[in-house]
């Protein structure tokens, strides 16, 4: 310490005598106004509150040997930054840290990326190499933002906001009369999908679209002794998940949906048209109130003694 104070003194009074000293001191890559392995350095010029909010995050618990930026500083995710915390000279414009997350010089995707899959990795983001996001080249704070106490995307009641951001079509099927809850924050889009990647399509969190459903809806799981086809196949072949006009997420109103398979088999094989409303010329006892299901009301699944009996 002794040892600095003197030599920093020689450079006071060399300049005293040579201007030229002082700024070459002034400008010198190596007296740095800090080190960015201790944040409180940083927080000496960053002290807004948009930055210091990020000591009331997960990222700054100290007792936590997973968070490398309470051990490391802030440097564990902007990278090194010399050239940044360097006195700069007068006139000279102050380069910016090694890694940006955000503003005008924002960093590569790449770049960004792979400080957050540096310590974020497993778990839920075990399959973001190869996923949709990240081959679409999504950056992690294209979701996400690290320093605010509460990130929005984390939030159920909020998330979808920020989805809706680039999915603007599921916003408007949210809207639609019959939907999940996720605009009313009962749901977050995350209960079905994993944003970070998937072994199911769709981003999904279940390896099929029935295994996803199921979570919930376990109800119409089964087995049954008289199960119905496309539900042990498909749910999406009758409903479609983000909204719909029709009530229970419908595709169509039966008795329609149902004559999109059920054509030619049985009673009832002909078409129906609007001329079998009822109110219309030749009213359709089977497309009153509920329609086929007027009749076959489980249509997921039934253990009716008769079994596969009718089917045939």
């Amino acid at each position: 310490m002794i040892r600095a104070w003197l030599l920093w003194m020689a450079v006071i009074l060399g300049a005293a005598v040579n201007p030229a000293l002082a700024l070459a001191a002034e400008s010198d890559p190596a007296r740095v106004l800090g080190n960015a392995n201790d944040a409180d350095a940083c927080l000496k010029c960053h002290d807004a509150p948009v930055v210091t909010s990020i000591l009331h995050t997960p990222h700054m618990i100290k007792s936590d040997s997973r968070t490398k930026v309470a051990a490391e500083g802030c440097q564990s995710c902007h990278g090194d930054s010399t050239a940044h915390m360097a006195r700069v000279a007068e006139g000279q414009t102050r380069p910016p840290p090694t890694v940006v997350f955000r503003g005008a010089h924002t960093s590569s995707v790449d770049a960004r990326n792979q400080i957050c899959s540096g310590c974020h990795q497993g778990g839920t983001a075990t399959h973001w190499q190869g996923s949709q996001h990240a081959s679409s080249e999504i950056a992690c704070t294209s979701c996400h933002a690290s320093h605010p106490a509460r990130d929005v995307v984390l939030v159920k009641t909020a998330q979808a906001t920020v989805c809706f951001t680039c999915h603007a079509d599921r916003r408007a099927d949210a809207l639609k009369p019959s939907h999940h809850p996720v605009v009313e924050g009962r749901m977050a889009c995350a209960d079905c999908h994993n944003p970070h990647g998937s072994v199911g399509p769709h981003l999904l969190r279940g390896a099929t679209v029935n295994e996803t459903c199921l979570g919930c809806h376990d109800e119409k799981r089964g087995p049954f002794l008289w199960e119905h086809a496309p539900v042990a196949e498909d749910c999406s072949i009758c409903h479609t998940p983000h909204g719909s006009v029709q009530a229970s997420l419908l595709k169509q109103r039966p008795p329609y949906l149902c004559q999109n398979c059920h054509d030619s088999s049985l009673h009832n094989s002909q078409p129906f048209s609007g001329a079998g409303l009822s109110g219309g010329a030749l009213p359709a006892r089977q497309q009153v109130l509920r329609a086929c299901l007027n009749c076959h009301s489980a249509v997921h699944g039934s253990n009716h003694p008769s079994g596969v009996r009718l089917s045939r």
